[in-house]
């Protein structure tokens, strides 16, 4: 009774959630083409109109929690442990809102008129299935057609180079808004601000691509079969001693994919009768993994200690549901850095957790291993905590080490349990031995153990790089997300229509970003992506963020406070 009482508080203190505004307020545009007569389509659609501004407005009036006037000199801040994320002023906020609804009541209209064959209807139309319900009926598909389609042509472009510092890329146009694309047969050279090439060991040459030749001379390209049968080579354990070394743990076990390793690796550590406890904004890998688990699953506030002791305290208290019987086990499941957001998990607390309650604790160092710490071992390594407090450690090797795959670490007892029940050693073809190569080479760099400092100058490089940047957008007055020391570098642009904009402006002026919106992010949190190397200089960054002062100005996107 107490949990569903606190729940319901909870509803009552937060009337209406930004989300859950938008998506009334798609609800009732979606009714506008249904069941009436064409003569009344403006007519319904002028009132459902005016009823969304309305509710809007009302929102507004009964949430003095969401718009909070405070002075310029006052940024709105909101507090996550150690960091502070600072919001957008209410006049960006409304415009931002406004921008999505009127964007969605385009989109049904659109809708309504190809379906009644006033517009030309551009999606293909499933054949042989009249009277069939359609497939792809959902939100997403009315967000892809109708407003990502309109702002496509910012992603998914492809590039004819190694991903250095700087990405060759292929010209395109698009005459119809995203639905077809030609090619001019042209390319442009951009700087490369996209890449996770964190230590800059995405090259064509140098001893890691020379190494790596020379073992397809010796090995091919490919095993063709899964470890279980004959796709382990000697290599592939020379990688497994040589990564269980650098993480200082006792053993560790090889993948070929980056995105299997935690998809198809979680159902093997938890099932039926456990709890996951997983962070909000966990990556897709995770929540895929924890859902094919068949455990159950709840989460926590984005890196908040608090909300995640609360709900261990919660769960180990009240048992399983309805049952109340212990739950066999409970993981809490973290990144080190979260690639959207580029927040660093507040690991130190983390362990304490842990240790107190009793759980297990699954860290993926996807973006961190080799990014963070001063021998570049993860977030275990920059907050100096001991690697066997951590129990599965999982990582991959397509950031920092320039090459495809991931691994999990940790105990010998653990990675013999991962070895027998994982789906991804059972089934899966075994990694390459030029890919295991190219990993080798990196991480022996990175040691130390080539007998240079070239690892570390990559490191320094990299932390000297990130500080840098960040702190001279900061003084720009853009809002940025994450950690100081966080090679990922969120910039908060909030509206979708910004997305293009910069994307675009900036590919003119000859640097690459990344716009990310929804999915991947809230649809009223839309951003540009920044990812720092250690093989850009110091003039390339001033060249991006002199490009990035020009940009702002002219796309009005300084939002920050502080200036």
């Amino acid at each position: 009774m107490c949990h569903r009482g606190s729940r319901r508080q909870r509803r009552i203190s937060f009337p209406l959630s930004p989300i859950a505004l938008s998506l009334s307020i798609y609800g009732r545009l979606a009714n506008v083409h249904h069941a009436i007569p064409v003569s009344r389509v403006p007519i319904a659609i002028g009132m459902s109109l005016r009823k969304s501004i309305r509710l809007f407005v009302l929102v507004l009036r009964s949430q003095p929690r969401l718009f909070k006037l405070m002075p310029r000199s006052n940024a709105i801040c909101k507090k996550m442990e150690e960091e502070t994320f600072e919001e957008p002023s209410i006049l960006v906020a409304i415009v931002t809102y406004l921008s999505i609804t009127v964007l969605m009541f385009f989109g049904h209209l659109r809708d309504g008129l190809r379906k009644w064959g006033i517009e030309k209807r551009r999606i293909p139309p499933e054949k042989g299935h009249e009277g069939y319900v359609p497939l792809y009926q959902s939100f997403e598909s009315f967000y892809a057609n109708n407003i990502y389609r309109r702002i496509c042509h910012s992603f998914n472009r492809p590039i004819c180079s190694v991903p250095g510092a700087v990405v060759t890329v292929v010209d395109r146009e698009t005459p119809d808004y995203g639905w077809n694309f030609t090619y001019s047969g042209t390319t442009t050279e951009l700087l490369n601000m996209v890449s996770y090439n964190y230590l800059g060991f995405a090259e064509n040459n140098g001893p890691c691509a020379d190494a790596a030749c020379e073992k397809i001379a010796n090995s091919g390209v490919a095993v063709s079969s899964p470890r279980h049968e004959l796709g382990t080579l000697s290599i592939h354990n020379e990688l497994e001693k040589l990564t269980a070394r650098f993480l200082r743990v006792e053993d560790c076990i090889t993948f070929g994919m980056g995105f299997a390793t935690n998809s198809m690796n979680i159902p093997a550590l938890a099932g039926k009768g456990c709890l996951i406890l997983s962070d909000e904004l966990n990556h897709a890998s995770l929540i895929l993994g924890c859902r094919l688990s068949g455990a159950m699953i709840k989460t926590f506030k984005h890196n908040n200690m608090k909300s995640l002791e609360s709900k261990l305290r919660e769960s180990i208290v009240y048992g399983q549901p309805r049952s109340h019987r212990c739950w066999r086990k409970i993981i809490v499941v973290i990144e080190g850095i979260y690639s959207m957001e580029g927040t660093v998990v507040n690991l130190p607390e983390v362990i304490r957790l842990k240790k107190k309650y009793k759980c297990y604790l699954y860290l993926d160092e996807a973006h961190s291993i080799g990014a963070m710490g001063p021998s570049g071992r993860g977030v275990v390594d920059y907050y100096g905590c001991n690697p066997k407090d951590v129990d599965v450690m999982m990582g991959t090797f397509t950031k920092s080490f320039g090459a495809v795959g991931g691994y999990i670490a940790g105990s010998k007892k653990l990675i013999s349990h991962i070895r027998i029940h994982s789906h991804s050693s059972c089934y899966a073809t075994a990694m390459g031995a030029p890919i295991a190569q190219q990993i080798i080479s990196s991480m022996t760099i990175i040691m130390g153990e080539d007998g240079t400092d070239e690892g570390q100058r990559r490191l320094k490089q990299l932390a000297r790089n990130t500080r840098y940047f960040r702190r001279r957008l900061i003084s720009m007055g853009f809002i940025l997300y994450g950690s100081q020391d966080s090679p990922v570098v969120p910039l908060m642009l909030f509206m979708t229509s910004k997305i293009p904009a910069i994307v675009t402006m900036l590919a003119k002026l000859k640097v690459a970003v990344v716009g990310v919106g929804f999915p991947a992010v809230s649809l009223l949190k839309a951003r540009a992506r920044f990812c720092l190397s250690a093989a850009h200089t110091k003039e390339m960054l001033d060249t991006v963020l002199d490009v990035m002062n020009e940009a702002g100005d002219m796309l009005s996107i300084k939002y920050s406070h502080k200036r």
